[in-house]
């Protein structure tokens, strides 16, 4: 498996200078293109739009310190005069001219490849279940995607909630499969970057006509992944590895990619001070072709 992504790798290399078709890259390695920039952005560490630009950046200054020209190079990796002095001060933090100077300090994006290590971690738990046609319901609000510590913005949120909304909402859920509160991810932006804009939900699940006062969005019937994690001294960030994990480990070494859908995670147990407890995140899938 993982020399298809390495020969989807061997295409963009291949045309930096050229058009990178996504279309393409999902065909190489036999899934959609949706599931490939996912997966991309969790192994690479950078969304893929970005890395390509980089790398074409990179390509770039050693075509100026080659001497050709600024138009030259911006037109061989297709970028208009302003576009590529943009993006070529984004990476190397001066314009095109200035980098043919003498001493001129440039950075450089190095080119990605994907090998298979073994780091003697845990097995990932996980299992494959149906859902049927439901709606999240509850309250929601559009947010900056964080990776890593607190999300101030999600944390406020919670706080403006009006006493009683996780009483309410209990009443409505009707799906046993699901716990009674979820924390529903949705309408992420294309790349995912850290920073991006997503909708989150404090939510139920259910089947019934819900009351209008909530915020609602359907979800069709699907096959979902599930992966547990459990800690005994710091459940947030566990939960948090849990999106690392699964698209950076399970999936590249399982037949399944991803579908457009929400992203539910679940608290299962946990103490008052949620320093420990359990979860589970739920991630809508299908067999790869």
């Amino acid at each position: 498996m993982l020399e298809r992504w390495n020969a989807a790798l061997d295409y963009i290399e291949d045309n930096l200078a050229g058009e990178i078709d996504p279309r393409e890259l999902a065909r190489i390695t036999l899934t959609s293109e949706y599931h490939f920039r996912r997966v991309f952005s969790a192994l690479a560490g950078l969304p893929l739009s970005l890395y390509i630009r980089q790398r074409r950046m990179t390509l770039a200054a050693a075509d100026l310190l080659g001497g050709s020209g600024v138009l030259d190079v911006a037109s061989k990796y297709g970028y208009t005069a302003d576009a590529f002095t943009r993006a070529f001060r984004d990476l190397h933090g001066i314009n095109p001219s200035r980098a043919r100077k003498p001493g001129a300090n440039l950075r450089s994006r190095q080119a990605v490849t994907f090998h298979l290590t073994i780091e003697g971690r845990s097995t990932m738990r996980y299992r494959i279940t149906e859902l049927p046609e439901l709606h999240i319901v509850g309250k929601s609000t559009r947010i900056p995607l964080r990776f890593r510590g607190e999300n101030t913005a999600m944390t406020e949120f919670h706080r403006s909630l009006a006493p009683g909304t996780g009483e309410k909402l209990r009443e409505l859920a009707d799906i046993p499969e699901l716990p009674d509160i979820l924390f529903v991810s949705d309408g992420f932006e294309p790349e995912r970057e850290d920073g991006s804009l997503f909708d989150y939900y404090f939510a139920v699940a259910t089947t019934s006509p819900t009351p209008p006062e909530w915020d609602t969005l359907a979800v069709a019937a699907s096959t979902w992944a599930v992966f547990e994690t459990r800690s005994d001294t710091a459940l947030a960030p566990a939960l948090q590895q849990l999106w690392a994990d699964a698209f950076g480990e399970w999936f590249p070494s399982n037949p399944y990619e991803t579908i457009p859908g929400p992203e539910i995670l679940t608290v299962t147990e946990n103490t008052p001070d949620w320093t420990s407890g359990a979860g589970e995140l739920w991630i809508p899938i299908q067999r790869s072709h």
